[in-house]
C-alpha cells in the first residue's frame, strides 16, 4: 500500500451513486434546464455574452458565425462546435422563437426541418432585443465567474430587462426532468408584470386577464382554457393546438382547403408527406391534391377536393390523424435558486421582477458610487480652479508629478483624486468657460445622486423606475397576438363516409376461412373461378357496399369482424386474405359457419342461437358482439365450449323482437329430432356455454339445427351417413319441451342403421338448392325438388355412392353465382 494512503477501497455502488449524482446536477443545472431570471440555458447565456463582448451587436455589421462560435467555445463553453452552432442557430429563427434573439444572414434552417447552411457561410449578430438582455451588464449588476480555464469571467445570468422565459419558452430534457415552457406575447406578459408590480398579492385570475394563454410564433388556434389556467397554476396543463385553416368553393362543385398556419413545431414537410400518404392511400375520400405553395409572403398548403366531396369531414378526419392539429403539453420546469421547480405563471413573474429589483439595485449603487466618485473629483476641480495662481505656483515648485501631488493634498486638502485630477487637467480647461461647465456638471451630478439615494431608500420609487423601463419596452418591442385562443376544445368525429369510399362490391367469405372483395368488374369478368381451392366451400357470396361491416362466425365459437372496406381488394380469381395472416388466437381448422353483413355497428340489433356438438344452446345478444379496438389481431368469444371435442353446430340470427314466433329444431347423430319454442332459451352473455339443448345418449351428438317461424313454407333437409337424402315438413317433429331426447326422424334399420350428419332448413314451396361435401372432398348439389318429400319415419332416397365418393359429412345451402351488372 503505497505511503501517501490515498487509495480508498469503495465499493462500485457507492461510486456510481455519487459520480451519477454529480453528473445529473451538472446537466440538470448547467446544460439543459432554463433558469428562471433570464430564461435561458448556459450555452445560449454564453453565446450572447460572448457576441456582446465582440461587440457583435445589431448597430454594427454582420460576422461570421464561426467567428462566434469559436469565440464560446474557446472561451466559454468547452463542447462541440456543432452543439454550440446549432443553439445559435435556434435563436434567430422565428418559427421558434417568439422574439428571436440573434439576427442572421444567409440560411439559418425551415420550417420544413431543412438543415442551416455551415457556419462558415451564415453570418450573425445580436437582435436589438438581445441588447435588453444584456444592458447593464457592465455595471456589476450580475455576479461574474471565471470560465473553465479560470483566464476570464462570465455572468451566472444575464440582467434580462424583459421577460424572456416567458416570451420565448423553451425545451429541454435532463436527468429525472424536463422542461416544456410556451412562447408568450411580450406586450401581454409585460401588461402582467406591471399589474403584479402594482399588486403583489394578485391572483392567478387577475393575471390571466393580462396573459390570455401561448402566443406561438407560428400562429394557430389554441383550444382549452382549462388546461391553460391548469398550466398557469401548476406548471403541467394540456391544450390542443391547430392550424388556421380555411375552406374555398372552386368551380364544378370543387373546393380546397387552405392552411395559412400551424401547430408550433410541427415540421411542414413531414405534414404535407403525411397527408398525401392519405391521398395515395386512399384513407381518406375526396382528396386530389395536396401542394405546398409556401413562399417569403407566408406559408400556404393547398389541399384540392373532388366534385362533392365532404370538405369539413375531410378537414376533421386530417385534424384527428394528422398534425394540422396537436396536444401540446405545458412543463414550465426552471431553475429558481439552483434548483430546478415546476412554476406558475404567477411564480414566473414574481422571480423575474424579484431579479429586476436586484439589477435595478446594484445598477443604481454602481451609478451613485460613479456619479459620487466624479461629484468629488469635480469639486476638487472647481476649488482648484478658485485658487488656481497658488496650486500652478505649487505645481510649478514640485520636482516631479508625484511630489506635485503630495504638495497639493498637503497645501490645500486635496485628496489622492483630487489631485491626480489636477495634475494631469489640460492646460485649455484653465479658461472661465470650463469653470463653469464644472459647475454646471456639479449641479447636475448632485440631482442624479439624490435620484439614485431615492431610488435605493425608497423601495415605492425604485418600482417606478422598473415599471417605467417595461413600459418602455413594451412600446419598443410588443407586437400584435398570432394565436387566437378558444375555450372548449372541439370534439372531432370522424364521419365514415368520408373515409371510406362508398362503392358496391361483391364479397366472398369461404367455410376454411379466406375472404376477399372484388370489384362487380372483376367478379363478372371471372365466371365461375372463384380462386378457391377444391376442398373449400363458400359460406357467402354476394354484392355488399364498402361502408357495410361484416362478423364471421366460426365452429369454435369465435367472432370475427371486419369493415368490408379494409378487406383485402383482389381480383375474383385470386383467393384472397386468409383471416389467419392478421388474426391470432384461431385454430388451425377452425371453420366459418354464419356470416352477417349490417349497415351499422353502433346498433347491433337482434340474436345469436348456437347449438355445440354436445348438446348445449344459448342465445348471445348481437350487442355483445360488437367489436373492440383490438379487432383487426383477436377475435371475439360468442360462446364457451367446454369440451375440447365439441365445435359450433350451427349459429343462427333471429330478431329478437319476433322471438316468441320461433321454435328451435335439433337434429341428432342417431336420428332423433327435437322441437320447442325458443322462449325456453335464456339469454347469456358471450363468454358463457349456455344450457342443455337436447337429452343425447353416449355416442350420440346434435349434428343440425334450424329455427323456425312456424310458417306453411318452411321444411327440414337431411342427408345420412349412408348417402341418403329426404326433406320433409317442419310439422313432422312434434312441438315438446326443451333438453328431452326427442322422436325419431329415421326409421331404424338392424342392419347398418340411418345416422343423420347434416340437417338444413329449407323453403317448403320453393326449397333452395344444396350442396353435399364427402370426407373425400367431392361436392354433389342437390335439389330438393327432385326428390319427393318425406315423412318421419321415412329413410329418403340414396343420393351418394358412399364406396366411390366417400361419406357425406356436410351439407348447406349452395351459394350460386349472382347475375350483376
Amino acid at each position: 500500500m503505497p505511503e501517501d494512503g490515498n487509495i480508498q477501497e469503495i465499493s462500485l455502488e457507492t461510486v456510481m451513486g455519487d459520480r451519477f449524482g454529480r453528473y445529473s446536477k451538472s446537466i440538470i443545472q448547467e446544460r439543459a434546464l432554463p433558469d428562471i431570471r433570464d430564461g435561458l440555458k448556459p450555452v445560449q447565456r454564453r453565446i450572447l455574452f460572448a457576441m456582446f463582448k465582440d461587440g457583435n451587436t445589431y448597430d454594427k455589421a454582420f460576422r461570421k458565425s464561426a467567428k462566434s462560435v469559436g469565440n464560446v467555445m474557446g472561451n466559454f463553453h468547452p463542447h462541440g462546435d456543432s452543439s454550440i452552432y446549432e443553439a445559435l442557430v435556434r435563436m434567430s429563427q422565428d418559427w421558434k422563437l417568439r422574439a428571436p434573439l440573434i439576427e442572421m444572414h444567409g440560411n439559418n434552417g425551415s420550417i420544413d426541418n431543412d438543415p442551416p447552411a455551415a457556419m462558415r457561410y451564415t453570418e450573425a449578430r445580436l437582435s436589438k432585443l438581445a441588447g435588453e438582455m444584456l444592458r447593464d451588464l457592465d455595471k456589476e449588476t450580475v455576479e461574474m465567474v471565471l470560465n473553465f480555464d479560470d483566464t476570464e469571467y462570465e455572468p451566472t445570468v444575464l440582467p434580462a430587462h424583459f421577460p424572456n422565459l416567458l416570451v420565448n419558452g423553451s425545451t429541454g430534457i435532463s436527468a429525472g426532468y424536463a422542461t416544456e415552457i410556451p412562447p408568450h406575447n411580450l406586450g401581454e406578459v409585460i401588461d402582467a408584470l406591471v399589474y403584479l408590480l402594482a399588486h403583489p398579492k394578485a391572483k392567478l385570475d387577475e393575471l390571466m386577464q393580462f396573459v390570455q394563454g401561448p402566443d406561438f410564433p407560428t400562429g394557430g388556434i389554441i383550444q382549452g382554457i382549462d388546461g391553460i389556467r391548469s398550466a398557469y397554476e401548476s406548471g403541467r396543463g394540456r391544450i390542443i393546438v391547430r392550424s388556421r385553416t380555411t375552406i374555398k368553393a372552386l368551380k364544378a362543385g370543387k373546393s380546397q382547403i387552405d392552411i395559412s398556419e400551424i401547430p408550433y413545431e410541427v415540421n411542414k414537410a413531414a405534414l404535407v408527406k403525411k397527408i398525401d400518404e392519405i391521398r395515395l392511400n386512399k384513407d381518406v375520400a375526396g382528396i386530389t391534391e395536396v401542394r405546398d405553395e409556401s413562399d417569403r409572403d407566408g406559408l400556404s398548403i393547398v389541399i384540392e377536393l373532388g366534385k362533392d366531396a365532404n370538405a369539413q369531414g375531410i378537414l376533421d378526419y386530417l385534424f384527428k390523424k394528422t398534425d394540422l392539429q396537436i396536444t401540446y403539453n405545458f412543463n414550465m420546469v426552471a431553475i429558481h435558486n439552483q434548483r430546478p421547480e415546476r412554476v406558475g405563471l404567477k411564480q414566473a413573474l414574481s422571480a423575474f421582477l424579484e431579479h429586476q429589483v436586484e439589477i435595478i439595485t446594484k445598477r443604481t449603487e454602481y451609478d451613485l458610487a460613479k456619479a459620487q466618485s466624479r461629484q468629488h473629483i469635480v469639486s476638487g476641480l472647481i476649488k482648484a480652479m478658485s485658487i488656481l495662481d497658488q496650486v500652478i505656483a505649487t505645481i510649478r515648485a514640485s520636482e516631479n508629478r508625484k511630489g506635485a501631488k503630495e504638495n497639493l493634498m498637503a497645501e490645500y486638502d486635496f485628496s489622492e483624486p483630487q489631485a491626480e485630477a489636477i495634475v494631469t487637467m489640460q492646460l485649455y480647461r484653465l479658461t472661465n468657460t470650463d469653470v463653469t461647465q464644472l459647475e454646471h456638471e456639479f449641479a447636475e451630478l448632485n440631482a442624479k445622486i439624490e435620484a439614485f439615494n431615492l431610488i435605493l431608500a425608497e423601495p415605492k420609487e425604485l418600482r417606478k423606475v422598473l415599471r417605467n423601463e417595461l413600459k418602455s419596452l413594451r412600446k419598443e418591442y410588443a407586437t400584435d397576438r398570432l394565436s387566437s385562443i378558444e375555450d372548449q376544445v372541439q370534439e372531432l368525429k370522424i364521419d365514415q363516409n368520408v373515409t371510406v369510399a362508398d362503392e358496391d362490391v361483391m364479397m366472398l367469405v369461404s367455410k376454411s376461412g379466406y375472404v376477399k372483395r372484388s370489384s362487380i368488374r372483376s367478379y363478372n369478368a371471372s365466371g365461375d373461378d372463384n380462386g378457391l381451392r377444391d376442398d373449400d366451400e363458400v359460406i357467402f357470396v354476394n354484392r355488399v357496399n364498402t361502408l357495410q361491416h361484416l362478423f364471421m362466425l366460426t365452429d369454435r365459437g369465435n367472432v370475427v369482424y371486419r369493415p368490408i372496406h379494409e378487406i383485402a381488394d383482389v381480383r375474383w380469381k385470386e383467393a384472397g386474405e386468409h383471416l389467419s395472416q392478421t388474426i391470432t388466437g384461431l385454430a388451425s381448422e377452425e371453420l366459418i359457419i354464419a356470416v352477417k353483413v349490417v349497415d351499422s355497428v353502433d346498433a347491433l340489433a337482434g340474436e345469436w342461437v348456437s347449438v355445440t356438438s354436445d348438446g348445449l344452446i344459448k342465445r348471445t345478444k348481437f350487442s355483445d358482439l360488437a367489436p373492440r379496438t383490438t379487432y383487426r389481431k383477436k377475435p371475439t368469444p360468442f360462446i364457451k365450449l367446454k369440451r375440447s371435442d365439441a365445435y359450433v353446430v350451427n349459429t343462427v340470427w333471429f330478431d329478437d323482437k319476433q322471438q316468441a314466433n320461433y321454435d328451435v329444431i335439433l337434429a341428432s347423430y342417431q336420428a332423433n329430432g327435437l322441437r320447442y319454442a325458443l322462449d325456453e332459451v335464456p339469454t347469456s352473455g358471450a363468454r358463457t356455454a349456455g344450457v342443455k339443448a337436447m337429452a343425447l345418449g353416449d355416442d350420440d351428438a346434435i349434428t343440425g339445427m334450424a329455427l323456425s317461424d312456424n310458417a306453411n313454407d318452411q321444411a327440414l333437409a337431411f342427408v345420412s351417413n349412408r348417402g341418403a337424402f329426404k326433406w320433409m315438413p317442419v310439422d313432422e317433429i312434434p312441438k315438446t319441451s326443451r333438453a328431452r331426447k326427442g322422436v325419431a326422424i329415421m326409421r331404424e334399420l338392424k342392419r347398418e342403421p340411418h345416422r343423420i350428419v347434416s340437417m338444413v332448413g329449407i323453403h317448403q314451396h320453393q326449397p333452395e338448392p344444396l350442396t353435399i361435401l364427402t370426407d373425400t372432398d367431392k361436392l354433389f348439389d342437390i335439389n330438393p325438388m327432385d326428390y319427393p318429400k318425406s315423412q318421419r319415419y321415412s329413410n329418403g332416397s340414396f343420393v351418394i355412392d358412399t364406396e366411390t365418393s366417400g361419406t357425406p359429412v356436410m351439407m348447406h345451402v349452395l351459394q350460386q353465382n349472382l347475375v350483376t351488372t
